[in-house]
C-alpha cells in the first residue's frame, strides 16, 4: 500500500528545509582540512577466480586521515576507464571481492567504498549529533568525497556516483560537494528532508532519531542535521542525475525523495515505481542507469 502522499501530491510537494547560511563554508573548510592530508592511495591486487575482471583492494586516507577501504573492479587488463563510485546501504559493507560485478562487467572502473564502522551495526544516525563538527556523517561524506579523489588518482578522469538508500543519500552529498562529476544515480535516497522523514516514518533507521529526541527530551538536533540534509546538497549539485522512488517504501518516505529531487539544481530525471518498496525498481531501475551512464561515459557523443 502507499506509505506517504499520492503521486499527484508528490509532484507538488516541496521540502520546507532551509539551508544554513554557512553551509558552504562549513563543507569547504571540512574538505580543505581533509585534502591537506596525503591521500595515500594503495591498490593491492586480489586473486579471484574471475576471468574477465581484475580486482584490487584499495585504501586511502579519509576524514582525519583514517584508513578507508574499497574494492576496485575493472575489466581485465584495462585502466584509465570512466569510473563509477558506489556507496552501500545503512549498516552494510562492501561485501566480498567477487560480488557486485555489474558495473565492471559493463566496462567501467567500479570503486565500491565501505562506510566506516558499519559492518552490521546501528545507531549511526545519532552518533556525535550534539554538534555538527562531531556528527558521524561529517566523516562519512568526507570519506565519500575522498573516494572520488582516490579513483581519480588511480587514473579515472570521468567519475559518476551511485547508491541505494544510505548509499543514495551519500551519492547526493558527494554530488553537492564535487562540482565536476559525470553523473549521479540515487535510488530511494536516505538522509533527505529530515523533518519530513521524522514526521511520517515509523520504521528504522529514522526511528533512531525519533527515539533519541524522545529519550533525551530534546528537539534541537535539527540545526546540526541541516548541514547533512540531502535537500541541501541537491541544491548545489549540477551533474545529470537519475533518481528512483518506490511509492510503497516504508523505510524512506517517498516525499523525502521528491523533496531532494525537486531541489536538485542540475538536469534530473526520476523513475517512479508505483508498486515498489525500498528497492525502488531494483534491477529494472539499474537498467535505466546502465543505459544512461553508458551513453554519457562510455559512448560520449
Amino acid at each position: 500500500m502507499l506509505t506517504d502522499l499520492g503521486l499527484d501530491a508528490l509532484w507538488e510537494y516541496r521540502s520546507t528545509y532551509v539551508r544554513p547560511d554557512d553551509f558552504d563554508s562549513f563543507w569547504d573548510s571540512t574538505l580543505a582540512e581533509a585534502r591537506s592530508l596525503d591521500l595515500d592511495v594503495e591498490a593491492v591486487p586480489v586473486e579471484t577466480p574471475l576471468k574477465t575482471l581484475d580486482v584490487h583492494d584499495v585504501s586511502f586516507a579519509g576524514f582525519g586521515g583514517d584508513r578507508i577501504h574499497a574494492w576496485l573492479r575493472t575489466p581485465k587488463g584495462q585502466s584509465g576507464l570512466p569510473a563509477v563510485v558506489q556507496y552501500h546501504g545503512y549498516g552494510g559493507n562492501r561485501g566480498s571481492a567477487v560480488e557486485n560485478l555489474t558495473w565492471a562487467s559493463a566496462g567501467f572502473a567500479h570503486l565500491q567504498m565501505e562506510v566506516r564502522d558499519q559492518r552490521g551495526g546501528g545507531g549511526f544516525l545519532t552518533r556525535g549529533i550534539a554538534d555538527r563538527s562531531t556528527y558521524f556523517y561529517r566523516r562519512v561524506f568526507t570519506d565519500a568525497v575522498r573516494a572520488v579523489d582516490a579513483v581519480r588518482a588511480l587514473g579515472s578522469a570521468d567519475v559518476a556516483v551511485i547508491g541505494n538508500s544510505q548509499g543514495g543519500g551519500i551519492a547526493l552529498a558527494v554530488a553537492g560537494l564535487v562540482p565536476d562529476l559525470a553523473a549521479v544515480h540515487s535510488q530511494a535516497p536516505f538522509l533527505c528532508d529530515f523533518r519530513r522523514a521524522l514526521n511520517v516514518c515509523g520504521r528504522p533507521p529514522y526511528t533512531e532519531l525519533t527515539k533519541y529526541i524522545a529519550d533525551n527530551r530534546r528537539s534541537d538536533v535539527f540545526p546540526a542535521l541541516s548541514y547533512f540534509d540531502g535537500v541541501g546538497f541537491a541544491a548545489r549539485a549540477t551533474a545529470p542525475a537519475w533518481f528512483s522512488v518506490g511509492l510503497m517504501d516504508d523505510i524512506v518516505p517517498p516525499s523525502t525523495v521528491f523533496g531532494a529531487y525537486h531541489a536538485y539544481a542540475g538536469p534530473r530525471e526520476i523513475a517512479v515505481w508505483e508498486h515498489s518498496a525500498h528497492e525502488a525498481g531494483g534491477s529494472d531501475d539499474l537498467d535505466i542507469a546502465l543505459d544512461a551512464f553508458r551513453f554519457r561515459l562510455l559512448e560520449k557523443p
